[in-house]
């Protein structure tokens, strides 16, 4: 996926299993194979290009962390208190950024911002 998200644009399976080659050897048929579960999880879509498809996320990595943090609350039985314990793992920047994001929280569509 952080190919997918860092490369800005569609890519076809030889694109991603080139740029996977020099950190592992993998076959093409793996590579098409994990993503073609991806697709079919709808974590990419995919457009046919001549012979090949091209894929692309369905979101964007900050996107799909945001899910997945709102699946854990989601299954927690209290959701202050695991919110409380995960602000206080945070470092003092990273306090700073959640201080400056929350003081614009309701001013604007959350699904607008990127």
């Amino acid at each position: 996926m952080d190919l997918l998200w860092d490369g800005g644009r569609p890519v076809a399976v030889r694109e991603v299993l080139d740029d996977l080659a020099p950190e592992r050897p993998l076959a093409y048929t793996t590579v098409m194979t994990v993503l073609d579960h991806l697709h079919s999880k709808g974590f990419v879509r995919r457009e046919k290009q001549g012979r090949a498809f091209r894929y692309s996320p369905t979101s964007t990595r900050e996107e799909y962390a945001a899910g997945v943090l709102g699946e854990v609350l989601a299954d927690t039985r209290d959701r202050g208190a695991t919110l409380m314990h995960f602000v206080g793992r945070m470092s003092a920047a990273e306090l700073a950024e959640l201080r400056s994001a929350l003081s614009g929280v309701g001013d604007e569509d959350p699904g607008a911002r990127s």
